[in-house]
């Protein structure tokens, strides 16, 4: 025992005293180990092996007959069997077509996608076709063969019988062509390869040629009613186009001529660009008006400008009076006089009648200069009024031109509906018209394209492919020895098995003395028949399980003070975990427990964990796993675990304090907490005594004074209550612990 955080120094001899095993243990009667073994392994309800066996070499003639009968038997019906020979071919599913051939609207397209699995099995489904069947039977004259229409051979007795009975048909009350196509059904198989377009057909006969000719005919007659398909399709489609273009011709007539009577009667007459005479009208006046318009302001803001001119004294140099070709020549003149006037005035004076004769003249054409230039603004003031009233008599145009139009629309609308209609079944008949001549050449052509082709051909084959000789044989030899075996192996279990009084007694209580210790290999002897006893064991796990329940009942009513709960003591590794897993799995009924694995003593919690090879705390120090990866569930219950760790791991990183903060975060997620501490010699104390209850797990030696004592020295250290079991739950009762908690 080493729980040193707990247990003081001084305290040691009195401790180790206490729970010292006895150096003498109780002597019971001594028997024979293989005995011994072999009647635990009777009580137990195993299969003894060793008596199987000899009763299979007791048997062994119920064996060994029966199976020669069925090897003799199997070669001689495999031998009178009539062999048949089987052929294939294969065909290739393309959906190849010719490029000359294809329609024209597909012509600047891809070639076709491949065919899915859907298709391909369809293809199949048209080689099983009755139709196809129908047309191989007559080609190869089957109906003539004593192989597919067994009337012809006669009907032995035996399957007549076996018609009446109703286990098969009665080849009389079915017509000919039922029995000839029942046989050709029966022997022909088709299917398609695996992730592959490829069809596999397969015909058996007894005759081998005609096996091969049958399945080379199937093959041949599935791409000619494809051909004949294609043909007939675009035959049918070539007879309907027919008939709708003629009517399409009819409609398209009737279209076209509602369309010009509408636009005679509504005179809506179309001119130039598509466009009716009376919008064509509107745009022309409208463009007369902008023109007027613009030459309205052009001829006013001349004339203005014009007279601003005349007003200011400036001189005038419009364009208007620039160009005029009497202005030219008075500004000629002007020029002259003034050159004449700069010529006198150099010699001359001011009053000399000379020099006042040029001034005079000057003047004069000055004058002349402006009146003219005032009849050019005139001009352009009557030609500004005559573009106004051009504007008045264009505006007046345009507003009756755009109540006529808008009187019109209406009728307009009207011949764009007729217009759209006609147009839509011109295009129509257009479109039927190549749709026809396609399906007319397409009809036309004995060679239409098929959707697949033959790539391998059948060939007549030597070998029989029914029956299969030496599987047969196998099969029926192994499966009697087999089902004889198993006749006699189950006798034998029964024989076993059958209740016995003997095997529900147990052993009777005898006086026990404390001796020295003998040899381990003893077992209590078996008295001879005697009342029947209670069975001590069962009373014994009975009181472990009472006391557990007894102890979760009190941990569940204490509630939060219960919350955290340490599982230590004095008992194996494995005794205390399974105390802790049945305390747990008692408290998990109705509440949210979780239990961790501090110790790493036992594989249990591995055992019964859903992920054995799970992370746990160590992993979880290191980094390496989150809380999430290292709660996992237990198989039987509802309960949680957190292991210790992987095989292997340092067991020094559990006294880490990030540990305590760990179960603290459990501690608010869960409502109790058991902490499988084992023995408890290297764990910090802070972590297992803090805010917690102890339930102690002692040794089963364990003597009373020593129970107390280590009861109070856990209350000195620090735990709020300490409860001490009185016996462990022993590691012999672990499977029927299990399977009693989880029930």
């Amino acid at each position: 025992m080493r729980l040193a955080f707990w247990r003081a120094g001084k305290d040691k001899a009195v401790v180790e005293r206490a729970i010292a095993k006895p150096k003498t243990k109780p002597r019971v009667e001594a028997r024979p180990a293989s005995v011994v073994a072999k009647q635990a392994q009777v009580e137990a309800g195993d299969i003894d092996l060793h008596a199987l066996g000899s009763a299979l070499a007791r048997k062994r003639g119920w064996i060994i007959v029966p199976t020669v009968l069925a090897l003799v038997a199997s070669i001689a019906i495999v031998n009178l069997i009539t062999p048949r020979y089987k052929s294939e071919s294969r065909i290739l599913i393309d959906g190849r077509e010719n490029v000359f051939l294809r329609p024209s609207s597909d012509r600047s397209t891809e070639e076709r996608q491949a065919l899915d699995a859907e298709a391909v099995t369809s293809q199949v489904q048209l080689v099983l076709s009755r139709d196809l069947a129908r047309e191989i039977i007559r080609k190869n004259k089957l109906a003539e063969r004593p192989e597919f229409d067994p009337v012809l051979q006669g009907i032995s007795p035996l399957k007549s019988l076996a018609a009446l009975v109703g286990i098969g048909r009665d080849p009389f009350s079915m017509t000919p062509e039922e029995r000839v196509l029942d046989a050709y059904y029966d022997r022909l198989q088709a299917f398609a390869v695996d992730k592959s377009r490829v069809i596999v057909v397969e015909f058996q006969s007894a005759d081998p040629d005609l096996a091969a000719r049958v399945a080379n005919s199937i093959a041949d007659g599935y791409l000619v009613l494809q051909q004949n398909a294609r043909q007939d399709q675009a035959r049918n489609a070539s007879q309907w186009l027919s008939g709708e273009i003629e009517s399409l011709r009819k409609k398209v007539s009737d279209a076209e001529a509602k369309v010009e009577d509408f636009r005679s009667k509504s005179s809506l007459f179309v001119g130039t660009n598509n466009t009716t005479l009376s919008n064509q009208q509107m745009g022309e006046v409208n463009t007369q008006l902008n023109n007027a318009r613009s030459m309205r302001a052009d001829a006013e803001s001349r004339a203005r400008l014009i007279k601003e001119m005349l007003q200011s004294g400036k001189p005038i140099e419009a364009s208007e009076v620039v160009n005029s070709e009497l202005m030219r020549r008075l500004s000629e003149q002007r020029v002259t006089l003034r050159a004449q006037l700069a010529e006198q005035s150099s010699t001359l004076l001011g009053n000399h009648p000379r020099i006042k004769e040029l001034k005079a003249q000057l003047g004069d054409l000055d004058g002349q200069i402006r009146d003219e230039a005032a009849k050019i603004s005139r001009s352009l003031e009557s030609d500004a009024r005559i573009a106004a009233g051009r504007v008045d008599g264009l505006t007046a145009s345009l507003e009756q031109l755009k109540k006529q139009a808008t009187s019109t629309n209406g009728q307009d609308v009207q011949l764009r509906a007729l217009e759209r209609e006609a147009k839509a079944q011109r295009d129509l008949l257009e479109t039927y018209l190549g749709k026809y001549r396609e399906a007319s050449t397409r009809e036309s052509i004995d060679t239409a394209p098929t959707e697949g082709r033959i790539i391998s051909r059948a060939i007549v084959s030597n070998m029989p492919a029914y029956p299969k000789k030496l599987p047969i044989v196998l099969i029926a030899t192994i499966a009697t020895l087999l089902l004889s075996s198993g006749v006699v192996v189950t006798g034998e279990l029964l024989r076993q098995t059958a209740p016995r009084a003997v095997a529900v007694l147990t052993p009777s209580r005898t006086a026990v003395r404390h001796e020295p210790e003998v040899d381990p290999i003893v077992e209590p002897v078996i008295s001879d028949p005697a009342p029947l006893q209670p069975d001590i064991a069962a009373d014994a796990d009975v009181t472990e399980f009472a006391e557990i329940e007894r102890l979760a009942d009190s941990l569940r009513a204490a509630g939060a003070a219960a919350k955290k709960v340490t599982v230590l003591g004095t008992a194996s590794g494995e005794a205390i975990t399974l105390s802790a897993l049945t305390l747990a799995r008692h408290l998990a009924r109705d509440a949210r427990v979780v239990v961790v694995d501090l110790a790493a003593s036992s594989p249990t919690i591995a055992a019964v964990s859903v992920d054995a090879s799970g992370p746990g705390l160590a992993e979880l120090m290191q980094g390496q796993a989150s809380f999430a990866q290292i709660i996992t569930r237990d198989k039987l219950s509802r309960l949680h675990l957190v292991m210790a760790g992987r095989p292997g791991f340092d067991r020094s990183l559990l006294q880490s304090p990030r540990v305590t903060l760990a179960i603290d975060a459990l501690l608010r997620a869960y409502d109790h907490v058991l902490l499988d501490a084992g023995s408890a010699s290297d764990l910090p104390a802070e972590l297992l005594t803090a805010n917690a209850r102890a339930v102690v797990v002692p040794d089963a030696s364990m003597e009373p004074d020593a129970r107390t004592l280590m009861c109070e020295q856990l209350s000195a250290v620090g735990f709020s209550e300490v409860t001490m079991l009185s016996k462990p739950v022993q590691a012999s009762n672990g499977a029927e612990t299990l399977r009693v908690v989880a029930a």
